[in-house]
């Protein structure tokens, strides 16, 4: 029995619930969950359809990038979640994917604008778009670099991965995270009906204004914070 059998577990728990949401067509996008205290995650093999994954499919990869255990071929996207999991060690949980409306925005290189109390329930700003990729990145080691194009727009932004766990990069896709992988799926769904929102938003009024401070306060404080009082204790 492998000794990665619990992330193995919530790695396919976390991509097969991709498809279910229409958050992925074919073979789009990939989850990942990790052990923190083993330093490795679980993430879906490449090129493998959703509806023949299976728990023992899921590739065991180390911070590095690195197989640790699986006979297949880790996502093409396994290094990009590396560098996430090493540089913010609060996570424990990746998504991306290539949805709709998300991919909509990011194509479009614009952060996606606050609009109404639905997107202040979660984030307290727009939903940040890292900046288009060098040459020198792209030439580089890809997604590598990807990577820290979502790490260093969050340090350009003064942003926290803890506070704003969803961006979207720009001329590609978007990128969610969480405590875990199923909280990194929630958060997927979140962006991808967020961006659905601003987009149908705009297409009605083209000079909306983005909501107003009072408003974002508000929202944003009824479910975080120590004054929250959404939900139960």
């Amino acid at each position: 029995m492998s000794a990665y059998k619990t992330i193995k577990q919530e790695a396919y728990e976390a991509n097969i619930k991709l498809p279910e949401l229409g958050l992925v067509l074919f073979t789009f996008g990939n989850a990942s969950a990790a052990d923190r205290d083993k330093g490795v995650f679980a993430i879906k093999p490449s090129g493998v359809a959703y509806d023949d994954l299976k728990v023992e499919d899921m590739v065991i990869v180390d911070f590095e990038g690195q197989t640790v255990e699986g006979s297949m071929r880790p996502s093409s996207d396994t290094k990009t979640h590396a560098v996430l999991y090493k540089e913010w060690s609060s996570i424990g949980g990746i998504v991306h994917t290539h949805s709709t409306y998300g991919t909509a925005w990011a194509q479009a290189q614009l952060d996606i604008p606050i609009y109404g109390t639905t997107h202040a329930d979660y984030l307290a700003g727009d939903v940040p778009c890292a900046p288009v990729m060098s040459d020198e990145m792209i030439k580089g080691n890809y997604e590598y670099e990807t990577g820290y194009q979502i790490v260093n727009c969050f340090k350009d932004k003064s942003i926290s991965p803890e506070e704003v766990e969803m961006m979207i990069v720009a001329n590609h896709a978007p990128f969610t995270w969480g405590k875990d992988a199923d909280k990194a799926v929630h958060n997927s769904a979140v962006l991808e009906e967020i961006a659905k929102m601003a987009w149908l938003t705009q297409s009605i009024n083209l000079n909306v204004p983005r909501l107003k401070d009072s408003l974002i306060e508000k929202h944003y404080k009824r479910k975080h914070g120590d004054d929250s009082y959404y939900g139960q204790p």
